[in-house]
């Protein structure tokens, strides 16, 4: 009888810990994959009766789309996708930010083009991923030398293709963000007209379906945790944290250096104000642009604990 209750008992136990996996989607060039490769996030929360299970992504926006679809708990993204997905009525929230990096992305040129000012821009095709980062740094980019997107010849292409089509002469200019912004300068020797400060402050957010933060507030404040910790380590080795991540995504050494240099995207803390004001403003921008169906109060989808 004992023994029944035993294998019982451990059955429950089992059941309990399942019902508390986390599912987690990452990118390869995020501070999530330097948590997952240190196993410090499942130490943590073992104790807690936590487990994890990582899903690897291309980008910000199928990390969303997987939350939305119910196959992911937690993710993380840049500015652009998750306004998008509020907008849409995807059912997260944010958890977490980042510092501001505004270094980490830019508007380059070809080494020998004559454009030299954000104003030589007018008549002149940009490329740009639609929807993403580097539309709002591009959109800013465009107000502060006095000029619209009436302006320019706007082309949408994702960054291989338009690193291709700047090298060809297809395009004038390029938004885009790093790593591909340092391979574009360290490989092509491209100019940059402009980085990201005082235009875009190209923030890292964190994010979880709405119901799974609200049911599960240790396991967020363990991961915040985890990412401060791991973030500080990060900044403090920049050329180390290159050379991790430099053959996981398959670029040169050179080009994760520099841009790891300059990375200030590391860490997180819950959203404060000055990180809800710069949100706000990027979906202001894009609803003012006409391309969010409604607009959106970012302060809405802000994470709160329940006490």
């Amino acid at each position: 009888m004992m023994m029944v209750s035993l294998v019982l008992a451990l059955s429950v136990n089992r059941l309990q810990a399942a019902d508390k996996v986390a599912r987690i989607g990452y990118q390869k060039s995020g501070a999530l994959l330097l948590v997952k490769n240190e196993g410090s996030l499942e130490k943590k929360l073992a104790p807690l009766g936590y487990g994890v299970e990582w899903r690897e992504f291309s980008s910000g926006v199928p990390i969303l789309e997987a939350l939305n679809a119910g196959a992911l708990d937690v993710g993380h993204s840049g500015d652009a996708p998750v306004v998008f997905a509020q907008a849409s009525g995807v059912p997260f929230v944010y958890i977490g930010v980042t510092a501001a990096s505004p270094e980490n992305t830019g508007i380059v040129v070809p080494k020998n083009s004559p454009l030299k000012t954000l104003a030589d821009l007018r008549g002149k095709k940009v490329a740009f991923t639609k929807g993403s980062s580097a539309h709002y740094l591009v959109a800013r980019a465009l107000q502060s030398a006095g000029l619209t997107f009436a302006d320019i010849t706007p082309v949408y292409l994702q960054p291989p293709d338009a690193r291709a089509a700047l090298q060809s002469g297809t395009i004038d200019a390029w938004g885009i963000w790093d790593p591909f912004f340092a391979a574009a300068e360290v490989d092509a020797q491209a100019h940059a007209l402009t980085e990201g400060a005082k235009l875009s402050p190209h923030r890292e957010f964190y994010f979880s379906r709405r119901d799974f933060a609200q049911n599960n507030p240790a396991f967020v404040t363990t991961l915040l945790e985890i990412l401060q910790d791991s973030g500080k380590r990060a900044l403090a080795d920049p050329k180390g944290t290159a050379a991790f991540l430099a053959p996981k995504l398959g670029i040169g050494l050179p080009v994760m250096e520099r841009a790891e240099a300059r990375k200030e995207s590391y860490g997180a803390i819950p959203m404060d104000a000055p990180a809800l004001a710069d949100q706000q403003q990027v979906a202001d921008t894009f609803f003012k642009l006409g391309l969010l169906p409604k607009a959106v109060q970012v302060g809405d989808y802000v994470y709160h604990p329940t006490k």
